[in-house]
Formats: structure tokens, sequence, C-alpha cells
């Protein structure tokens, strides 16, 4: 069950950055802005963000079964993620599609946990940790597609979609309920808040909410910065696009090996310790534009192996402290929340670039470690910290 909704979750979250991915392309044959193109990224984002405020206040992937809205919302994704090779030049047509195809999203994610939880009580950090890892590398399969494809932008748009509608069949007849499951006392519209309110969880969120203001800025503006950087250098050692898969590809590896140490030292010091290393990154990788491109792809690689390594320890630990009954409206407020956060930071980056630089942009994101291991050393002290990581903290 593993593999089978590792495997679905990759497919489906291809069709994340699938218009990102060929932006570049976008640009060249509609004319499209910069601006324009971060305006695709970020409704897609709203979208998501107005989908998980649903499910998690209608508590929806608790109430109902969690693969049956895995299932239907990554068909969802697809047909939508497709309709886009059909929108031409018309700007806000484009924006409502992505805008949907993340409301779609909204239904694969956060109910995908879930359903991970239902299968792993012990080692749930590992099991959570290789979804986001399969997760990882399906928003970094577009800008690999989109470099293989030569920025062919309507096959990849086609490759990414046909990826999602695969995803819904295979959850569809595979995926099956987990032992540990289990199915909302009653519906309950004020328990999002109740979750909240409790001290640890909302210790939980804020360390969570300050990687996010990290994670998709970094992953949205790399294949840019990379590609002003090779610009910079005059070479094409390597094209952008695959440097930008590379990237975040490596935080797949990332997830799963924090997910088996966190299984051990606890979720409190596996985040902190992710988030010290991508807060270091965030605060150099912006100046050494002009270093030798390999030596910069390294060290991106370090970045994007630590910058998502510790999300699925957020999750895990969210998973733990809450009520067995509503972990799906647990976890899909945190999402929530968290990526409408990331709508904040995707747009300031490209601000801060034009008016000081990549170093200044990029450092700004390290705002987000700080607070979240601010928030996780406090959660550590708490007597409720003893919940996670089978008493671990």
């Amino acid at each position: 069950m593993l593999m089978i909704l590792s495997a679905a979750e990759l497919m489906a979250m291809t069709v994340w950055f699938s218009v990102s991915a060929v932006g570049p392309a976008l640009q060249l044959e509609y004319g499209f802005t910069t601006e324009q193109v971060a305006e695709l990224v970020i409704a897609l984002q709203c979208g998501f963000v107005v989908g998980t405020l649903l499910i998690a206040f209608a508590n929806l992937a608790d109430v109902f079964n969690s693969r049956h809205l895995v299932g239907l919302s990554a068909f969802l994704a697809a047909i939508l993620n497709a309709a886009f090779l059909w929108t031409g030049e018309a700007f806000v047509p484009a924006l409502l599609l992505r805008f949907g195809t993340g409301f779609a999203l909204a239904g694969v994610y956060p109910p995908g946990m879930k359903i991970m939880a239902g299968w792993f009580k012990s080692g749930r950090g590992f099991a959570i940790g290789t979804l986001i890892g399969a997760l990882t590398i399906g928003s970094a399969l577009p800008h690999w597609v989109g470099a293989m494809l030569n920025e062919q932008w309507r096959l990849t748009i086609a490759v990414t979609s046909g990826l999602s509608l695969a995803a819904a069949l295979l959850v569809h007849f595979f995926l099956e309920d987990g032992p540990y499951d289990v199915p909302a006392r009653r519906f309950d519209l004020g328990y999002a808040w109740t979750v909240f309110k409790y001290r640890p969880t909302r210790l939980a969120y804020f360390g969570y909410f300050g990687h996010m203001w990290e994670l998709y800025a970094m992953w949205t503006w790399m294949p840019v910065f990379l590609a002003s950087a090779l610009a910079a250098n005059g070479t094409t050692t390597y094209s952008a696009g695959f440097g930008a898969f590379l990237v975040i590809a490596s935080g797949a590896l990332g997830c799963i090996l924090y997910g088996l140490w966190a299984d051990r030292v606890g979720r409190s010091i596996s985040t902190i310790s992710s988030m010290a290393i991508s807060g270091l990154c965030c605060l150099a990788v912006g100046f050494l534009q002009h270093i030798h491109p390999i030596w910069l792809l390294l060290i991106c690689l370090v970045w994007g192996l630590t910058v998502v390594a510790d999300s699925a320890q957020f999750s895990a630990a969210v998973s733990e402290l809450c009520e067995p009954e509503y972990i799906g409206t647990a976890l899909t407020l945190q999402t929530s929340v968290g990526f409408l956060i990331t709508m904040v930071s995707i747009r300031l980056v490209p601000v801060i670039q034009d008016a000081a630089g990549w170093g200044l942009a990029f450092a700004m994101l390290g705002l987000g470690p700080l607070a979240g291991i601010l928030a996780m050393t406090l959660l550590y002290k708490t007597p409720e910290a003893v919940k996670m990581a089978s008493g671990n903290r």
C-alpha cells in the first residue's frame, strides 16, 4: 500500500508545476510576462488553499472515504490540467484553470497522508516521509519532462495530465483502507478551530508554516535562478530545467532518510536540524550565482535535499498529537494555511530580486526556518511531545 499510494501521489502531483516548468515557452509563444507566469503558480496555490479549507472545515477527509476523495480529485486535476492546452493567449481562463487544478489537488495530498496514517502507527515518520518523497519527485518531474521534450510545452502538459489520470485509476482499483483508519465519529464544523487552539498541535503547525515559507518559493524560482546563473557564466553546462529537476527531486532522498531518522531521534530534533541546514542555504545560495555552475548545483542539491526533508515530520507530528478520528481534518488545516503562506513568499521573491538581487531574495526565505526552529524547540519542551515518534519527542 505504501508503494501504491506513493506512486499515485507522485503521478498526480506532476500537474502542480506543469505550467511553471514550461513558463519560458509560454513567454515566447504567448508573450506572458514573468509576473504572469508567477500569477499562474499563485492561482494554483490559491485554489489549493480554498480546497483544503473546504475539506478541513467540512471534515470531508474524515467523514467520507479518503480513497474515493483522492481518486476523484486526481481525475479532476488531470482534466483541468489538460484543458490548459486550449486557453491560448487568454490569460484569465488560464488563471481559472490553474485555480481549478489546485482546488482538485487539495483532495489528493492531505487525504493521501491520512490514508498513510491509517496503515502505519509505528514507523509513521518513514511512511509519510516516503509519501512526501514521492510527491517531491512528482513536483520535480515536469521540469525534467520539459527539458527532455526541449520545451515542447503542449506535450509536457499532456504527459502530466496522463500521469494524473493514471494515478486516479491506481487509487480506484488497487488502494485499500488501512487497519488503523478511524472514521470520524460525527461531523464537527468547529474541530478545525479546536485542533488549532491545542498548544502542541499549534506549535507543530507553526513549525510547518515556517518550513512552507521557504519551500515552495525555492521550488518555484529555482529554475529561473539557475537559468540566470548559467547566463551570467556564459555556459550551458546543464539546462536550467534539468538542474531544477535534480535539485527538487533530491528532496525525495531527504524525506526518506529523515523519516527513518526522525522515528528514532524524534520529530523535534530532526526538523530543527533540517531547517538549520536549509536556512543556511537560504542565506548563501543567492550570493553564489557567479561561482562555477557545477559547484553551484552541488550546493543547491544540499538545499534541495534539506528544504523538504522535514515536511513529513510536521505532518507525522500533527497526526500523533490530534484525535485519531479527525486526522484528516487536522492535516488538511495544516496544509491549507501552509500553502496560503507560500503565496506570499512566492510573490515576494521576484519583487526583492528585481530590487536587490538573488542574494537578498533567497535570504528573505531564511525567516521561515528561523521561525520554525523556534516553534519546534518550544514543542520539544512540552509534556505532550512524548506522544510523537513513540516517545522520542
